[in-house]
């Protein structure tokens, strides 16, 4: 009895509502970026850009080689 409260608590818990993102009343509207003519939508502000999601490479590892030896692999001081 007591794992099903638990396990129903945790799924309302996870319950969530997508909505687009809106300004909340009597906030000041976010900071023009200097150089641009507007502010961003927030739409705008949570685009990823190609830096921030690269392509993945689908050149899969051809062969294993033994590492040589790093000159930066210090122990702790």
């Amino acid at each position: 009895m007591r794992r099903a409260i638990i396990l129903v608590l945790l799924t309302l818990s996870a319950c969530g509502v997508r909505k687009e993102l809106e300004q909340t009343p009597g906030t000041p509207p976010p900071p023009v970026a200097r150089g641009a003519e507007r502010a961003e939508t927030p739409g705008e502000m949570t685009r990823f850009e190609t830096q921030a999601r690269p392509n993945r490479s689908g050149e899969p590892l051809d062969r294993s080689y033994e590492r040589g030896d790093d000159y930066f692999d210090l122990p702790p001081s």
